[in-house]
């Protein structure tokens, strides 16, 4: 039994017993009062009769009447007289009153009086005994009406007592409840805090919890810190803090086999023309200050432009992978400003020439690269800050305008989803769920979502697709009872129509839904942290489980999600790559899953090719792996 069930139990019964304690008393002292009363009355009434009596002629007639007039003006139950032999001479007796009052009530409290006797004296002789009894149904009647009164005040006080009981059980209740919630939290690995109740032993309780979750927030911080300046070692460069080449081409590679909207783009590649002269004139601190304001710069036009990754591929070349298809002009106008703002900041004439070009899936890094060098090379021949766009293989785009997509992609998503399927398998090649990304039929042939997924951001139709992939993805699961795992827009994360949507769709398919692995992307959740911590509120309880991939670049940050409850993480593919024969990878990766596993969260790696990283990556304490090498046992 709960404890407030107990503490209402506790007041019920102590207000119960109080009720009946008092009823008891009042109605006992009263009855022992009447009862006195009555029995003085009968008494005194008795003697005075019979005092009348002895002083009158004993003549019968005159008896009678003496008695009868003696019944008729008083209220009694019995007057009798009789002789000293016993013989009853005259006797005058009524019934019982029916007055309402029940007869359980009168069985309950029935009176115990005795009748007043009196002897009747004719001069020194006796003449008789005299009985009187009053007539007390009267003091049942009295006794009856003020139980009834009693009881109706108390009721009164009891509700007024019931209502003042469940104030201060709803204060203590509320924090009770409080304190129950962050405890189930931190047994399931969320470390969430609380306000401190007034209640002090409750207090107490929360202080201890909630230094409990400080110090798991500290450890995380501590530890994803130091993981952090490790992966910065082996992935950034030192002067700048952009990704290094290998890291960059790495994720590019990534982008062009991905079925996101990573799959399409621009590349823009920035050159500081003549380097060493540059840091002869300004100095070796000003100039390393002026790269990374390049970097700067260039990462505040990947936000503007809606996502990107800036690397260094040698000491003056600087590449932005801007994510998603742009309008080209529209991406010179933007970076021509930045570059400009560049050199307003820096003072001084530096010369950055640019090229431009587009990707998308099909491409290889290679090919862009060789584009970008030759466009780089024209445009450094024509002035500060040329822009030049790489010419490149004639595209033919299946629709031509944005009115064309969009009806194509309404009526696609209309006609229905389908979902791909790829294993995320642990350790004994047991299927931990399927990767199910979208597929749209356009043009007559189905495509993968990195074909369409630019143009379904840009036409801002992500809570569409994102609510028919869902739609989707429950429906298989109820038919083929196999775990899913789907993908939801960044868009999806702060569109709270859209999450209550989803929500009473969960709801629906109970069963279903605890089958369902909803990821976002790293960058997406953590750039938006409360609109991503409302998210997590609203599906969890539905049961799905939530998770971020591409986990890397910002897991220092692991930290704030210590209270989300999440059920895994996919660690970034340009972790797991080579992991086999790479140590510093190792420690990360290791150190990485620990952190996970602390918070019992799944540890999941991303990308993986060979079955050395997959041994490696296992021994390494990771829960489960996906990537193109892996195959479902």
């Amino acid at each position: 039994m709960s404890l407030i069930k107990q503490l209402w139990l506790a007041v019920i019964l102590i207000l119960l017993m109080a009720f009946v304690g008092s009823l008891a008393v009042s109605i006992t002292s009263s009855r022992h009062y009447i009862e006195q009363e009555v029995q003085i009355k009968n008494a005194d009434n008795a003697n005075a009769l019979a005092l009348s009596m002895s002083q009158m002629e004993k003549e019968d007639v005159s008896i009678e009447l003496l008695l009868s007039a003696q019944f008729d003006t008083g209220h009694y139950r019995l007057i009798e007289l009789r002789s000293p032999e016993g013989e009853v001479m005259e006797s005058r007796e009524t019934e019982a009153l029916d007055d309402g009052v029940p007869a359980w009530f009168v069985d309950l409290v029935r009176l115990d009086v005795s009748p007043g006797e009196a002897v009747v004296q004719d001069g020194w002789s006796q003449y008789g005994t005299l009985t009187l009894a009053s007539q007390h149904d009267y003091a049942y009647r009295s006794l009856w009406q003020s139980t009834l009164e009693m009881a109706a005040w108390f009721a009164l006080v009891g509700v007024i007592s019931l209502l003042l009981a469940w104030w201060i059980v709803r204060s203590i209740r509320r924090p009770l409840i409080e304190v129950v919630s962050q405890a189930r939290s931190i047994s399931a690995r969320r470390f969430t805090t609380s306000q401190e109740p007034r209640t002090l032993e409750l207090r107490e309780v929360v202080q201890a919890m909630n230094t409990l979750s400080g110090a798991v927030h500290t450890m995380l911080s501590e530890e994803t810190g130091k993981l952090d300046q490790l992966r910065r070692r082996l992935q950034e460069d030192p002067t700048t803090g952009a990704s290094n080449r290998t890291t960059l081409l790495d994720h590019l590679q990534r982008n062009l086999d991905s079925d996101s909207q990573r799959a399409s783009g621009v590349l823009i590649m920035v050159r500081v023309d003549d380097l060493p002269a540059v840091n002869e004139r300004l100095g070796h601190q000003a100039t390393d200050a002026a790269l990374k304001a390049l970097v700067g710069h260039l990462y505040q036009l990947a936000n503007e432009l809606g996502g990107g990754e800036v690397g260094r591929l040698n000491g003056s070349d600087f590449l932005l992978v801007v994510y998603g298809a742009q309008d080209i002009e529209h991406v010179s106008e933007a970076l021509k400003h930045q570059l400009t703002l560049l050199r307003d900041a820096v003072g001084e004439p530096l010369r950055l020439p640019a090229a431009l070009s587009e990707y998308t899936q099909g491409d290889t890094p290679s090919q862009r690269l060789a584009a970008l060098d030759g466009a780089l090379a024209d445009a450094e021949g024509r002035g500060d800050l040329a822009l030049v766009v790489a010419a490149g293989e004639s595209r033919s785009s299946l629709y031509t305008t944005h009115d064309a997509w969009r009806s194509a992609l309404i009526q696609a998503m209309d006609a229905g989803v389908a979902l791909a399927r790829f294993p995320v398998v642990n350790v004994r090649h047991g299927v931990v769920h399927f990767e199910a990304p979208s597929r749209l039929e356009l043009d007559g042939e189905w495509r993968s979502a990195g074909l369409f997924m630019p143009w379904v951001a840009r036409l801002q139709l992500e809570d569409r697709l994102d609510m028919a992939v869902a739609e989707r993805a429950l429906a298989i699961i109820e038919s083929d009872r196999i775990p899913l795992g789907i993908n939801l827009s960044g868009r999806a994360v702060g569109d709270m129509a859209f999450i209550k949507t989803l929500r009473h769709r969960l709801e629906r398919s109970p069963e279903a839904a605890r089958m369902l692995w909803i990821e976002l992307p790293e960058s997406i959740a953590l750039h938006d942290l409360a609109s991503f911590r409302l998210l997590c509120r609203e599906l969890q309880p539905t049961g799905v489980r939530i998770g971020l991939e591409h986990v890397g670049s910002e897991f220092t940050r692991l930290a704030d999600l210590h209270d989300l409850g999440l059920a895994f993480l996919k660690f970034d593919a340009s972790l797991v790559s080579g992991v086999d024969q790479a140590f510093d990878q190792q420690t990360i990766l290791r150190g990485m899953a620990t952190l996970a596993h602390s918070l019992g969260i799944l540890a999941i790696a991303e990308g993986v090719k060979t079955e050395e990283e997959a041994d490696t990556l296992f021994d390494l304490g990771l829960d489960a792996i996906t990537g193109p090498g892996v195959k479902a046992g």
